[in-house]
């Protein structure tokens, strides 16, 4: 099988709360594709992710989000999920990753409610977006304009609605990761 994204470095953002689907399934496709993904958040140890209606499995933190640096990386995914990016939003440290990897004109790759955190940074004005239903409304109050799509790429900025988008939102992330030359 190829790995297209051989040597390609990936930092997930989630705290307690994230959507279960929306950490694992890109997580575990990147890692599919060869990439070295480590998962960044507020608390050392495990966080507690969000199963449709109820608490669900646990993953292991790489990093304290204080502790990450955007050089290290070639990009960014948030997954979603209604707690995990509120409480996120708060964190200046999150912020300010976030920032920082929009900067570098890295991928940021936002699912579901985690849109919410690129308009915490500034990001959404001016850009094409899309996000879970309920947080449409944020997104255009944010300047974005709102695209009702399983994906919306803009740049360096990935944006999907909801876990039926994953595999749209994986492979967008892909192929924004993947080298142009294979040697690479």
């Amino acid at each position: 099988m190829a790995t297209p994204l051989a040597k390609r470095r990936i930092l997930i953002m989630a705290t307690d709360g994230f959507e279960q689907s929306e950490l694992e399934v890109p997580r575990d496709r990147l890692k599919e594709a060869g990439a070295d993904v480590a998962i960044a958040s507020l608390k050392a140890g495990r966080i507690k992710g969000w199963n449709e209606d109820d608490w669900g499995d646990e993953v292991n933190v790489d990093l304290l989000v204080g502790d990450a640096d955007a050089g290290d990386y070639d990009g960014l995914v948030l997954p979603g999920g209604q707690i995990n990016p509120d409480l996120l939003r708060l964190e200046e440290k999150a912020i300010a990753l976030i920032r920082d990897f929009a900067a570098a004109g890295k991928p940021v790759a936002a699912i579901c409610h985690a849109p919410w955190l690129l308009i915490e940074a500034g990001l959404a004005k001016g850009k094409r977006m899309t996000g879970y239903k309920s947080i449409q409304t944020d997104v255009a109050n944010a300047g974005a304009e709102v695209v009702d799509a399983k994906v919306v790429v803009d740049g360096n900025i990935i944006t999907s609605r909801c876990p039926d988008d994953l595999p749209a939102f994986c492979d967008a992330i892909i192929a924004a990761l993947a080298p142009v030359d294979a040697n690479s």
